[in-house]
């Protein structure tokens, strides 16, 4: 299993390539917080959290007998699949990061 240092090794040295790759970004924008790709993985992780936590409240209703079923397993699914989606993503930065640390230069 991958680990979460990996991981944000695979993340940072990706945001360095694109920083490097791309002159027509400079330091000042990336440092203004557009929409560079630290950014974008703190807003991806961020709405994966907040429909987690909606799923957990709605479940939480729903064990106290309110709150409606169909909204309660659409959250849930919603949840489940931005998940899945999240560590496939983070699985395939992580191989390429390895693969990109295996050539020689």
């Amino acid at each position: 299993m991958m680990n979460v240092t990996t991981a944000a090794n695979a993340a940072n040295a990706y945001a360095r390539t694109q920083s490097l790759s791309d002159p027509g970004v400079d330091d000042a924008a990336q440092a203004g917080g557009g929409s560079d790709f630290g950014s974008v993985l703190e807003n991806a992780v961020g709405s994966v959290l907040d429909d987690a936590h909606t799923a957990d409240s709605l479940s939480a209703q729903g064990l106290n007998g309110g709150g409606d079923l169909t909204s309660i397993i659409t959250a849930v699914s919603k949840a489940q699949l931005a998940l899945q989606t999240t560590t496939t993503i983070r699985d395939r930065v992580v191989q390429a990061y390895q693969d990109i640390m295996k050539m020689t230069i």
